[in-house]
């Protein structure tokens, strides 16, 4: 046999494959943008009406979305010239621990063209129109998937904005028999997720008077919770008031809502051990953390904080006060993001990482995730977390120290509250239940309900106890009694 002959032929074949997908690629591509009116689009503006969840703030680690905030007036805007985008919608929203609802403005501004932000950059890719703009200058491929007896036309393509990894962020687009865009995924590096899946979901099209088709309805989620279910009621072809659109929304008397996509956050400040009693610290600096000496090893309460940087310092200092003992266990008080974003350098050091039951399985999973866009530390060290369950009470203890956990049961801001005990002296460490009051008011009326809660938790267990220590520490920081507790309720007992 001439192998000879036969490799050219090989090489031949492959590379017409290759050329016929990527014809079929625009092909496809050509055909969604004709039907949706994608050529000579070179802006769109939409609005309608619709909700924003909070990531990571959930009742619950799994099962529930975040706090809701209802989005009036909600406009976006596209500027594909430009590589412009700008959303804006009017909120009323009370806070997650109770109390009257706020008028507020949402603004949120990305310039893709400058920004190396891709949260906020693919806001104009995951547009349906936006896609498919992109796939038709990305070399885009494309390749069938057929799911429950429907064919659908996946395209994929590589943007031009690079993660800190150095790759480029991917989007895939499915393209139904309609020639419509029905989905489209990317991917977003985050310190819990690692590479985090985002997702839009356009359904119910219609299409406008201007030859645009659009979805009615569009509902982005990102790590499997929902996040954004949209309503759109119609939609402008290039507008001639683009520029104005393309400015922040003004209200009066409103409140600026956080961006969906906050700024990287400040260095933290230097973590700094206050010794609350023999063995036992309090780490200031940021998000409050406790540390407890046992003979052999270290406990912390509320380790892994808002970031990686923060439980680093919390962790360095933990072992500077207690020396020579390694870090045993990281216990979390709840799931919520802004508590546990440092958990990559948890993992990486070592510690077991003691959690409510509930959501063992939801941080094995969300760990144990690749973590390419982003290196961490976990990813760095090649290490596996180690997470353990505490159902109604753990206790941890020695010769030398007793800590407790126990279960706060019914609360409306995180189901899978812990506090930790102290019983030889008398310590309750808490997060997200109290707030110390304005001197100026000190019984808030309504009284929050979150206090009321952990305390009648606190009474129902029976704990003898004279001084809380909050995760937040109080403003000034000054310490925080049970009787000062008792009466921002307005009770003496």
């Amino acid at each position: 046999m001439n192998y000879q002959k036969i490799i050219p032929v090989v090489l031949a074949l492959s590379l017409t494959t290759a050329s016929a997908w990527a014809q079929n690629a625009q092909s496809v591509i050509a055909e969604a943008s004709r039907t949706m009116g994608v050529e000579g689009l070179d802006s769109i503006s939409y609005y309608g009406a619709g909700t924003s969840f909070a990531l990571g703030q959930s009742a619950s680690a799994t099962g529930l979305p975040g706090p809701r905030t209802n989005l009036s007036d909600y406009r976006r805007t596209l500027d594909f010239v430009h590589s412009l985008a700008t959303t804006s919608a009017v909120t009323f929203a009370a806070p997650v621990t109770g109390g009257p609802a706020k008028l507020g403005v949402f603004n949120e501004v990305a310039n893709a063209s400058s920004s190396n932000n891709w949260s906020l950059q693919m806001q104009l890719w995951l547009s349906p129109w936006g896609f498919l703009k992109g796939a038709a200058t990305h070399n885009a491929t494309v390749a069938p998937q057929t799911t429950n007896n429907r064919t659908l036309q996946v395209v994929s393509w590589d943007s031009s904005v690079k993660s800190p990894a150095g790759a480029a962020y991917k989007l895939v687009g499915y393209i139904n028999d309609q020639h419509l865009v029905e989905r489209v995924e990317t991917w977003l590096e985050n310190p819990v997720y690692g590479d985090m899946l985002v997702q839009a979901n356009y359904t119910q099209w219609r299409r406008s008077h201007e030859g645009i088709m659009f979805p009615s309805m569009v509902i982005e989620s990102r790590g499997g919770q929902t996040l954004y279910p949209i309503q759109i009621f119609g939609v402008q072809r290039n507008p001639s008031q683009l520029a104005q659109y393309l400015q922040p929304v003004q209200v009066p008397g409103a409140t600026a809502a956080p961006a969906a996509a906050p700024p990287p956050p400040p260095a933290p400040p230097v973590a700094k051990a206050e010794k609350l009693a023999d063995g036992v610290y309090r780490i200031t600096g940021g998000y409050v953390a406790v540390a407890v000496e046992f003979s052999d090893h270290i406990l912390l309460f509320e380790a892994a904080g808002q970031n990686e940087a923060r439980a680093l310092a919390v962790m360095a200092e933990a072992k500077r006060v207690i020396p020579n003992k390694p870090i045993r266990y990281a216990v979390l008080s709840h799931h919520h993001f802004d508590h546990t974003s440092g958990l990559p350098a948890v993992v990486a050091e070592g510690a077991t990482i003691v959690v409510h039951e509930m959501d063992k399985e939801f941080f094995e999973k969300a760990l144990g995730a690749p973590r390419t866009l982003k290196p961490d530390a976990i990813a760095l060290s090649g290490k596996k977390a180690v997470i353990e369950g505490v159902g109604e009470k753990r206790v941890f203890k020695d010769a030398q120290h007793s800590a407790e956990l126990y279960h706060i049961q019914g609360l409306p801001h995180a189901e899978d509250m812990l506090v930790m005990y102290l019983p030889k002296e008398k310590i309750v460490v808490f997060a997200d239940m109290y707030n110390v009051p304005p001197a100026n008011d000190p019984v808030p009326n309504p009284p929050v309900i979150g206090t009321i809660v952990m305390m009648d938790n606190l009474a129902r267990l029976q704990l003898d106890f004279d001084t809380l220590v909050s995760v937040h520490a109080p403003t000034p920081d000054l310490p925080i009694t049970k009787a000062s507790v008792l009466a921002s309720l307005g009770r003496s007992k």
